[in-house]
């Protein structure tokens, strides 16, 4: 990928580029999960100071057997490359950063990636790692990047060998639908918007996975190679993501996320459906999850106070997650023969209502460009996200799609449709039955809001139900 194709990231660059006005070493943390572009980033960072060195090091993904002598030897092969100089060997973490001090120089960007791998089977790294830095009096920027979000967090941003050292932490989100059509479009990809909003709803912003689309290929034929084929992709990515983040012991979190694969549960719910102990630290997990990116704890509100309810939803914020759990690995065995190779993806029992959840999660990720279509200010906002009201014995349990209460007492009641044709008349029936059932308190109001993607049919035009209605097509031009 050229430096000309980068997309986003705008407001990071800037937080980078402002670092460069000091005349004091600056120490910055970037986490994010796999394939986020962490160090793609910081490539694109350094691009801008071509009269400065970029020093690049990657830590060696952990294998069976791996020692921190491989670390440490792999990591004096990348200084000989940089330096163009014959291989040789550090015995002691402390040998290799003080040799790599022999040649930065100011304005100097030193990247360490894959931090955690680095420091694979050696405690000693980090108190070294501290010492070094101490040590340092040159305006050079080094950056700590990494995946393993959970490690970054116990080992670097709350640890007390660098309390107080961090001057910026970042962590990248992925793409915003508008900069992921245009990467789509950097990448050759012309399908419509309800082929551009399939594919964004199986690889959500996630760069690498939206770069792998292809000049000339619709938008099935790239879900078929990267999701249906033997070997694709996305067919391996799962397992390579759960080696790396959990080094091998991913097996409780893998139950978790099967459990949310359906939509959203309480913890209670998922506690009960994966058997867990009842004196296990599950809420521990669950926090190892949403740091890693893969969930999402949605507190629920009372209308009333606006005071958070004891329970709160989990659910998957991952697209791609959510997709390989429901929609890839049941049919591996398939996949494995070569089964779906020439077959269309609309055969593929409840394709389409699986689209629909993915939707769901995609315009999530987006909350700021559905607020403003809504015609709200993030300022109005007492609280906004999926909402699941309990039934008990006088009231009737039901799901809201997406939910926003606002200062002056306004409930907006989000209904998301992904359709290919225009929406019918049912659209109303069903949001009516929600609104009926949702206990709404005295002097509030409850405003319909339909997003969809294929139009409405003349009746839903004309009916004046909705408060607004959202043709989420515009998204990709924004």
């Amino acid at each position: 990928m050229s430096f000309k194709s980068f997309i986003g990231r705008e407001k990071e660059l800037e937080k980078l580029q402002a670092l460069r006005l000091k005349s004091t070493p600056n120490l910055v943390v970037v986490k994010g999960r796999r394939r986020i572009g962490k160090s793609r980033l910081i490539t694109e960072f350094a691009s801008k100071y071509p009269k400065h060195t970029l020093w690049s090091f990657a830590g060696l993904a952990p294998q069976k057997d791996m020692t921190s002598q491989d670390q440490r030897d792999y990591f004096a092969r990348q200084l000989a490359l940089l330096l163009k100089i014959p291989p040789f060997t550090f015995q002691d973490w402390s040998d290799a950063f003080e040799s790599l001090s022999l040649h930065v120089k100011d304005g100097d960007i030193v990247l360490l990636d894959e931090i955690s791998w680095m420091a694979h089977q050696d405690p000693s790294f980090i108190p070294k790692l501290k010492a070094w830095w101490d040590k340092q009096k040159l305006p050079i920027t080094v950056v700590l990047c990494g995946s393993v979000s959970t490690w970054i967090e116990e080992n670097i941003l709350k640890s007390t060998a660098f309390f107080g050292r961090v001057t910026l932490t970042l962590t990248l989100e992925p793409l915003t639908i508008s900069e992921s059509v245009r990467l789509l479009k950097n990448m050759g990809f012309q399908g419509s918007p309800y082929d551009t909003y399939k594919l964004l709803a199986i690889l959500g912003g996630v760069p690498w996975y939206l770069e792998q689309a292809s000049p000339g290929m619709t938008a099935d034929n790239i879900i078929r190679k990267l999701c249906f084929e033997k070997d694709g992709l996305l067919v391996l990515e799962f397992d390579r993501i759960f080696h790396d983040l959990f080094n091998g012991k991913g097996s409780i979190y893998k139950k978790i996320l099967k459990s949310l694969k359906e939509g959203m549960k309480t913890l209670s719910e998922i506690r009960e459906d994966i058997e867990f102990s009842q004196s296990g630290t599950l809420s521990t997990l669950m926090d190892h999850l949403i740091i890693a990116g893969f969930i999402k704890k949605q507190t629920l509100w009372s209308f009333k106070t606006t005071s958070p309810l004891k329970q709160s939803l989990y659910c998957i914020s991952d697209p791609y997650i959510r997709f390989y759990l429901k929609v890839i690995e049941p049919n591996l065995p398939k996949i494995e023969r070569g089964a779906f190779d020439a077959s269309p993806l609309a055969h593929l029992p409840g394709f389409d209502a699986h689209m629909g959840l993915q939707l769901e999660y995609l315009l999530l990720q987006n909350r700021s460009l559905l607020l403003k279509y809504i015609g709200l200010n993030p300022v109005e906002i007492v609280s906004d996200g999926p909402y699941r009201q309990h039934q008990t014995t006088t009231t009737k349990g039901c799901q809201i799609d997406y939910l926003v209460q606002t200062l002056t007492k306004n409930l907006f009641i989000c209904e998301f449709k992904f359709k290919r044709n225009e929406i019918g008349i049912d659209v109303i029936q069903a949001c009516q039955e929600k609104m009926k059932a949702l206990k709404i308190p005295k002097g509030f109001a409850a405003l319909p809001v339909l997003l969809h993607s294929g139009g409405v049919t003349e009746p839903v035009e004309t009916s004046g139900y909705f408060y607004r209605m959202i043709d989420i097509r515009d998204f990709l031009e924004e």
